[in-house]
């Protein structure tokens, strides 16, 4: 797996694991990827290719070995990244289900992060996304 591909499949994972890969979803995830290198010079139909090749891995392996693929061919910068992405897809819509959180748990051992990171990248990342002016006035 290339570094790009595997960039590209820990997000993709993330988005998937519940069995749910919806459009929005899937727009989420390409504008996630299409502003970064190399994706933003690919062309439409390679950046479809790709995922569309990631997605075959995926219907095959299922997640787990799509991860077990990914990580390896990642820097460790990489990886944290790759994490905080998918940490943000999973918790985009505020609802975590539990193969999401399993899905999270999983990738955060595989890392190659040092202790602690992968826990607070995920606190960080669920905060942004905490809705905090529910029932505030003027909200």
């Amino acid at each position: 797996m290339t570094p790009a591909e595997a960039f590209a499949a820990i997000p993709l994972a993330a988005v998937c694991c519940d069995s749910n890969f919806g459009r929005e979803e899937a727009h989420i995830l390409k504008e996630q990827l299409i502003h970064r290198s190399p994706y933003k010079n690919m062309t439409p139909l390679a950046f479809g290719e790709l995922i569309d090749g990631l997605l075959h891995l995926f219907r095959r392996d299922h997640w787990q070995e799509l991860i077990r693929q990914a990580v390896p061919a990642l820097t460790a910068a990489q990886q944290e990244l790759a994490y905080g992405l998918a940490v943000q897809l999973v918790f985009c819509d505020r609802v975590v289900k539990p193969e999401e959180a399993t899905f999270l748990t999983t990738l955060g051992n595989e890392l190659s992060l040092p202790p602690g990171r992968a826990a607070q990248i995920k606190e960080v990342l669920a905060m942004l996304q905490r809705d905090v002016l529910i029932g505030e006035p003027g909200a």
